[in-house]
C-alpha cells in the first residue's frame, strides 16, 4: 500500500514515517505540509492512501480532500482533538477515516489497513463522543441480550462462540449483531469492537479479529 502524509508539523511527520517504515506492505512515497504541494504530489505519486491533518496552516485538510475525492485515492483525517462538527465535515467532504494523533501506533496501523481496504474507520472515542450526542448513555439503546452481544464482540468472540457462551443459536447472535451496527451507526465488527472497549465491555485486540465472522 503505498502511503502519502500531508501535515504542517514536521514532527509529526517523522513520526509517522518512522511507524509505517517498520509496518510490511505499506511503502511512505512522500510528504507535504501545504494543501498546493499535496495536491501535486498526490497527483504524481498516486497513492492508495493519503493521512491528512485538518488543519494546514490556514488552510483545511477537508477541503483537500474534497478537491482529490474524484481520484482512486482513500483519505484519513488526523488531528488532535475533534468536536462533532469536524467529524461531520470529514464525512460530508468524503474522508473515509478519522484518527485522532494520541492514538496508539497500533491502532493508527489498523486503521490504515481498514481504510486501505475501502472501508471507514473513525475513533472509538470519537464514535463515543458522537453517540453521547444522542443520548446520555448509548448503550441504552441496546437490550440486555444486545449488550451481552457487543461485551462478545469488545472480546473478539465468533458468532459461534457467543452462541454458546449465550445459548441461543448462532442465527440469532447474527440478528443481535445486526441491530447493534444499526441502532449505534457502526460498519462492522472491528468498529463494534473498539467501541465495546472503549464503553469499558470486553478487551479488545486486533489480534482477535481473525476469531470473529461476518453478520
Amino acid at each position: 500500500m503505498k502511503i502519502v502524509i500531508v501535515d504542517d508539523h514536521p514532527l509529526v511527520r517523522k513520526g509517522l514515517i518512522a511507524i509505517l517504515a517498520k509496518e510490511e506492505g505499506i511503502e511512505w512515497v512522500g510528504e507535504s505540509d501545504t494543501v498546493q504541494d499535496a495536491i501535486a504530489l498526490i497527483e504524481r505519486e498516486k497513492p492508495d492512501l493519503a493521512i491528512v491533518d485538518v488543519k494546514l496552516g490556514a488552510d483545511s485538510g477537508y477541503d483537500l480532500v474534497g478537491r482529490l475525492r474524484h481520484l482512486p485515492c482513500h483519505f484519513m483525517m488526523l488531528t488532535s482533538s475533534a468536536s462533532e462538527a469536524d467529524i461531520r465535515r470529514a464525512e460530508a467532504c468524503g474522508a473515509d477515516g478519522f484518527v485522532l494523533k494520541e492514538a496508539e501506533p497500533e491502532e493508527l496501523l489498523l486503521a490504515i489497513r481498514i481504510v486501505g481496504r475501502g472501508r471507514k474507520y473513525f475513533d472509538p472515542n470519537l464514535l463515543g463522543t458522537m453517540l453521547r450526542k444522542e443520548s446520555d448513555d448509548p448503550l441504552d439503546k441496546l437490550t440486555p441480550k444486545e449488550r451481552e452481544v457487543l461485551r462478545g464482540l469488545g472480546e473478539g468472540l465468533s458468532n459461534g462462540a457467543m452462541a454458546k457462551k449465550l445459548v441461543v443459536s448462532e442465527f440469532t447472535v447474527k440478528k443481535h449483531v445486526s441491530r447493534i451496527f444499526r441502532k449505534l451507526n457502526l460498519n462492522d465488527r472491528t468498529q463494534a469492537a473498539l467501541f465495546a472497549q472503549a464503553q469499558g465491555l470486553g478487551s479488545y485486540s486486533p489480534d482477535k479479529r481473525k476469531q470473529g465472522s461476518s453478520v
